[in-house]
């Protein structure tokens, strides 16, 4: 599967979630769905593509725009992040790598009490889950993909700063600290 073939996939989940911004696990679950019905090697490709997109994104500018809309972002939290922004689908995903801070285009700042974060933990699981019913175990499916994916990053591309410092993030994210820290 190539890269267009995955993000046509996103593109018909999508489809079927009214808000994409608060209900990711609609995606992953369309996504699980569609994937299952196809051949092992293609739910393989899938996952190869969403590593080499989440390896693309592990990035220090974009963390800080996790850690800030979410009100913080651990290693675990921003992994669920990136989850997050494959469900918001290509052009969102392409925008916010090009700009972190155009993430303020895709969000509602008037979202409930309930709303519990920028969490797409269930994309995450897709590939395996899909994998597993399938076509085999979930041990099968990583070997696979790790076999035909480069070595994840150890640390975040980019430089690193303070997440902490407000000034610092209004200075690189100017609309989302609008949003997040004057709010």
């Amino acid at each position: 599967m190539d890269r267009d073939g995955f993000w046509e996939l996103v593109e018909a989940a999508r489809g079927q979630v009214d808000d994409t911004v608060v209900d990711p696990d609609g995606v992953a679950d369309a996504l699980t769905k569609v994937l299952g019905g196809l051949p092992a090697d293609e739910i393989i490709g899938f996952g190869v593509q969403f590593e080499l997109l989440q390896a693309q994104a592990y990035r220090s500018d974009l963390w800080g725009a996790a850690y800030l809309i979410n009100g913080g972002a651990s290693e675990d939290q921003f992994d669920s992040f990136r989850g997050w922004l494959v469900a918001q689908g290509r052009e969102a995903w392409e925008a916010t790598l090009a700009e972190p801070d155009s993430l303020a285009d895709v969000i509602d700042e008037d979202l409930d009490d309930e709303f519990e974060g920028f969490d797409g933990e269930a994309l995450l699981a897709v590939g395996p889950e899909a994998y597993s019913a399938a076509a085999g175990s979930e041990e099968d499916y990583w070997s696979a993909v790790d076999a035909a994916t480069p070595a994840a990053p150890d640390v975040p591309a980019g430089e690193n700063f303070d997440f902490d410092d407000a000034g610092e993030m209004h200075t690189r994210y100017p609309r989302l600290a609008i949003l997040y820290l004057d709010s």
